[in-house]
């Protein structure tokens, strides 16, 4: 019998290159668009780290491959995210990031996409304080 794909967000958004784009067109919009400037002032000169770490927890988070989560036991967004002071511009600077970047890599399954970067979107902003 045919090995079958697992009927994961991951899977039906287009796997790991998907992820891998939204991710990189994220980084990208950070680093080009003037309305992300407090957003990236946050983050480290190289993004590279970033943009690995990011594709790996999201495939992890939508049903894929576990990288991140087996190469960080018990850790979690909020556990990663703790020692940082996200204020609510900046957690709604990152949520508009991504839901722009899932939009313009436009998976296939558009229903699916939008509701990830709402959900994503309403992780940020849970992220804000002060």
């Amino acid at each position: 019998t045919a090995e079958t794909t697992p009927a994961t967000p991951f899977y039906q958004l287009g796997g790991r290159e998907t992820m891998q784009a939204i991710v990189d067109r994220f980084y990208d919009l950070m680093d080009s668009d003037p309305a992300y400037t407090e957003l990236r002032a946050m983050h480290a000169a190289d993004l590279g780290p970033m943009r690995i770490a990011l594709a790996q927890f999201l495939s992890g988070w939508a049903g894929g491959p576990r990288d991140w989560f087996d190469a960080n036991p018990g850790r979690c967004m909020m556990s990663v995210h703790k020692p940082y002071v996200i204020s609510h511009a900046t957690a709604g600077q990152w949520a508009d990031a991504m839901q722009r970047a899932i939009a313009d890599v436009a998976p296939a399954d558009a229903r699916l996409a939008s509701a990830m970067g709402e959900v994503l979107g309403n992780m940020a902003r849970g992220m804000g304080r002060g």
